[in-house]
Formats: structure tokens, C-alpha cells, sequence
């Protein structure tokens, strides 16, 4: 399969990065802070390929990429064309020699992830650089074509946002193993959480969320993470066209704009999703007023609070209510 462009108009869990300029300034600030405490730390080789889940994707994507461009290799064990591209970028990782990360993605173990990068196909080869996500390619490329990728992506990296990569040890993978960090109050319970939600459990991953915020009522990954687990829960059994099509006949139907909104959410498509919501809201009343109000917070949580939509969702909820 030759690689094709990809659509950027899926994507929702990048909500938390903002624009370009503000992700520059991120990244000189994270430069200027390795320069004052004198040169990050070099990586073994062993440290250039990562697995990253859900749970892991903003420390070690959205951070990382504000000092190494991150490239992401959505992948399935049962895709054939994944194994034959996942060892290519893996050597080339290890070749480039700190130039870029490389960071695969089970998009079986890890669904939201795939739905918010809005992917149709793997494998699928995306990049992040100072929080910027880029499409790359999809499917099995050609070594020549992924090299002149990969070149193309370090040039922009290092011209727009100075990221000349991270220095690599070579005998660091020889010395010895640091002592495993000790667990926090919650990482027994949020480790649960993401089990339950790479098994399909999410009954189980919104409780075991809960029962971190019983004890932390403003703990934000576990906030999100509750959030991100309910919606999947609601839409997880929906019939998409019928929703649709409910929403379509009942404009002033609370229960069918709220479904949708679900639906417009989970498919990236945010501004749509709140804007239902606003609506729904203007011409209702009660109860039914309320409801919509109810819902359009919950989807500021799966979203991120920071993000300039929830900013100005926020303002025009705001005028109509009062």
C-alpha cells in the first residue's frame, strides 16, 4: 500500500496543545531549563523506541516532543504491513541516533487513541514536534521514501522550534539498571483503570477512576480519565445512523442532541459537538436545559478545560443561560 495524506480533523485528546506559537515558546522554555542545569541527561539506544498507552501518551509524547520529535507508529499484531514497517523505523530510530523518537502505539490495546487521531488504516505513522501533531504516512513505505520523511521532519523541527534531538549513550545500556520509583498513593488504582479499559472492561475502568477521586476528588488524570471512559461507555453501544437521524427529526429532543453530541465527540469532531449542545440549551428550558448544561461540562473534562473550544463553548453557554 502506498502511503497516503492523512486528515487531522479527528483528533481530540491533543485538545491540551494549543497553537504553534504558544508550543514554540513551550519548547524554548524546556531548552532554556536543560541549558541551566547543564545538558539533559543522555538516553541509552535502548530508550529511542518506547511503547506508550493512554495512560502515558502526554508524559511521553506531548512532553517529549518539546525536546525530541516524536515520531507514532500506530500498530496491531494482526496487521502484516505493520511488521514489516515497525522494524524499519525501529532501525532507523537507532541509525538516526537521537534525532527523533520513536513510539509505538497498540491500537488494539489503546481505541481512543486511535479514534482521536482520526485513523482509518494502519499502519499509520503520525509525529508530534513541540506539541504540533503531524500527519506523516500511511501504510508500508518505501525505506528511501520514509528516510526523506523522516530528514524532512528533523529540518522542520530544528528550524521552526530548535529541536536538534537528544544525545544517546552508547554503553549506557551495559551499566547498571536504576532502582524502580516508588509507586505513588494511586498508581495501584489508575494501573487498574487503564487494564480495565485495554480489556474492554469499562464498567470497570469507571470505577476504579472513581475510587481515586473518592479519595482525591480533583486528581486530573484520574478526572480525565474518568471523563474519556464514561463517554466510551455511553457511545460503545450506539447505533450511529439511528442517533443521527434522531437528532435530525428531533432538534428539541434533549436526549437525542445529547446522544449525538457523544458521537460528534468521540469522532473528533468538537467544536460540533459543543455547538449541538449550546443549541440544544438555547431552546430548551428546565430540566431539559439543564440536562444539555450537565452534559456540555462532562465533555469539557474529556476535552481539556485549557483548550480554546472549552473557552469559548464556556462564553456561549454562558450567554444563554443568562
Amino acid at each position: 500500500m502506498q502511503p497516503r495524506n492523512m486528515s487531522m480533523s479527528g483528533v481530540v485528546d491533543l485538545a491540551a496543545v494549543k497553537a504553534a506559537g504558544e508550543a514554540k515558546a513551550k519548547a524554548e522554555q524546556a531548552r532554556v531549563e536543560a541549558a541551566r542545569q547543564g545538558g539533559g541527561t543522555a538516553v541509552p539506544p535502548s530508550a529511542l523506541v518506547i511503547d506508550v498507552d493512554e495512560a502515558g501518551f502526554e508524559r511521553d509524547i506531548l512532553q517529549r516532543s518539546a525536546e525530541v520529535p516524536v515520531v507514532i507508529d500506530f500498530w496491531a499484531e494482526w496487521c502484516e504491513p505493520c511488521k514489516q514497517l515497525g522494524p524499519l523505523l525501529e532501525r532507523l530510530a537507532a541509525e538516526y541516533n537521537g534525532r527523533f523518537l520513536l513510539a509505538k502505539i497498540d491500537v488494539d490495546a489503546n481505541q481512543m487513541l486511535m479514534q482521536q487521531f482520526g485513523i482509518q488504516g494502519i499502519p499509520a505513522v503520525f509525529a508530534v514536534v513541540a506539541g504540533q501533531a503531524l500527519p506523516l504516512f500511511q501504510g508500508a513505505a518505501p525505506e528511501a521514501q520514509i528516510r526523506e520523511t523522516l530528514d524532512q521532519l528533523i529540518q522542520v523541527a530544528e528550524e521552526r522550534f530548535g529541536l536538534t534531538g537528544i544525545a544517546v549513550d552508547a554503553d549506557a545500556d551495559t551499566a547498571q539498571a536504576p532502582a524502580a520509583p516508588v509507586a505513588g498513593p494511586y498508581d495501584a488504582l489508575l494501573e487498574a483503570a487503564v487494564t480495565a479499559l485495554d480489556s474492554g472492561d469499562l464498567a470497570g475502568a469507571v470505577q476504579a477512576y472513581k475510587n481515586v477521586l473518592a479519595d482525591d476528588p480533583g486528581h486530573p488524570e484520574a478526572k480525565l480519565g474518568l471523563a474519556q471512559a464514561e463517554l466510551l461507555r455511553r457511545v460503545q453501544d450506539m447505533d450511529p445512523q439511528q442517533v443521527r437521524k434522531d437528532a435530525a427529526e428531533k432538534p428539541q429532543d434533549v436526549t437525542a442532541q445529547i446522544a449525538a453530541a457523544d458521537l460528534d465527540l468521540v469522532g473528533g469532531h468538537v467544536e460540533d459537538a459543543f455547538g449541538r449542545l449550546v443549541e440544544t440549551a438555547r431552546v430548551t428550558s428546565g430540566e431539559d436545559r439543564n440536562a444539555a448544561r450537565l452534559r456540555l461540562l462532562e465533555l469539557f473534562d474529556v476535552v481539556g478545560t485549557d483548550d480554546p473550544r472549552v473557552t469559548k463553548a464556556r462564553g456561549a453557554l454562558a450567554r444563554v443561560l443568562y
